[in-house]
């Protein structure tokens, strides 16, 4: 007897994107986002700015999409704004998950109460919570299919990470890992792979226990890797860094939406991708936290390490039919690009490098990393499908 299916969601899109701003002259952090700058990008982007945490981060969000090409459309704009309205100000957004050399002792939260409460829970863990991410929300109005579709995509989280890195220095250091924002995320409660749940009533069951013993507000507080949003429908990817090139977020946000079409069609035909332990796919996020795309990952249904490569043509080719249903193949292409030439962590380590070998000191030479985060992230606004 086939399972009883529910019909097709509409896989809307929303992309979420957190961005630092930099002083132009010193290119650390902001003081704080300059008076009015804010109200001035939220009146030419209709309210999709809005301040973040810390004081030198903001957020943008596009509206509910329906196709790719709106999202990429409304990220650019958003993008292009505020690129140009915090220039009037002497300041630049840069999208990466950590700022080369900014200390996070010399950061302040934004003045609001929910930030505040915010702080005096985390304490010292929030106050080095000095990293932006990108959150991808794919529509799927179905509280059973939701929950169903996280447990089976969670196998595609560090694929999709790897994919992202923009986070290989830490106040001045290289790290030696590509996604050094995970390490810093991971000392927040309530982080990481989700467990896998049989139900909608079942996860609603652990989060009301958690709310009931007063330990968190509601579901929003889950902080994991991936999540069912509390706000929306939607089912939300957190994983990822942000990233720098504009056609390489929305690159992965296309795959994380066709990943979740192919799992439906699975369902569809009564079958479904295997569900794996957390403690696997752990493995698997280390790799990608550490080496991104350059060591493999583990393809636990072989028992073996495969190159990335290998991986990123068997996600394409799975999700070929998606692609051509969302009219995405080409987004889908520019993920070889990525592979090709490597992440943002890959090009600051290789800027700070080149700096260093034409004989500027460190701090100069990080300074060059964040100049090249200007102007990669705004790099791709022109036209659909740039590369470089």
């Amino acid at each position: 007897m086939s399972a009883v299916v529910a019909p097709e969601p509409p896989f809307t899109l929303g992309i979420e994107e957190e961005y630092f701003l930099v002083s132009r002259e010193t290119r650390d952090l902001a003081a704080e986002v300059p008076p009015g700058m804010l109200e001035t990008c939220n009146r030419l982007l209709q309210d999709r700015v809005t301040p973040e945490f810390l004081r030198a981060q903001v957020e943008v969000g596009t509206r509910i999409c329906t196709s790719i090409a709106a999202a990429r459309a409304d990220l650019a704009e958003l993008r292009a704004t505020l690129a140009e309205v915090s220039g009037r100000y002497g300041y630049a957004p840069i999208a990466a998950s950590t700022h080369p050399f900014a200390r996070w002792h010399d950061q302040r939260p934004t003045d609001k109460e929910r930030y505040a409460l915010l702080a005096r829970d985390l304490q010292g863990v929030g106050r080095r919570l000095l990293i932006c991410g990108m959150h991808v929300h794919v529509g799927i109005p179905d509280d059973d299919l939701r929950i169903d579709l996280m447990g089976q995509v969670a196998y595609f989280l560090p694929h999709l990470l790897a994919l992202t890195t923009s986070s290989p220095l830490w106040r001045g250091e290289d790290t030696g890992l590509k996604s050094y924002r995970i390490s810093v995320f991971n000392e927040l409660p309530r982080t990481g792979i989700p467990s896998a749940f049989a139900s909608w009533g079942e996860y609603a069951r652990h989060v009301n226990a958690l709310v009931g013993a007063g330990l968190i507000e509601d579901g929003s507080k889950l902080w994991w890797d991936l999540r069912p949003s509390v706000r929306f429908p939607t089912l939300e990817l957190r994983i990822t860094d942000v990233c720098t090139r504009l056609d390489d977020a929305i690159a992965v946000a296309a795959l994380f939406r066709c990943l979740l079409r192919m799992l439906w069609r699975l369902r569809r035909g009564n079958q479904r991708w295997r569900i794996y332990k957390r403690m696997l796919i752990d493995e698997n996020r280390w790799r990608a936290q550490r080496y991104g795309m350059e060591a493999g990952l583990v393809d636990f249904g072989k028992g073996r390490i495969v190159p990335y490569p290998e991986l990123l043509e068997e996600m394409i080719e799975l999700t070929a039919e998606d692609a051509a249903h969302f009219g995405c193949a080409a987004e889908l292409a520019h993920l070889r690009t990525i592979r090709g030439r490597g992440t943002s962590a890959t090009r600051q380590i290789a800027v700070l490098e080149a700096a260093l070998a034409a004989g500027q000191d460190r701090p100069a030479a990080l300074r060059a990393v964040v100049d090249d985060l200007i102007a990669q992230t705004v790099a791709d606004l022109e036209a659909p499908g740039a590369a470089g």
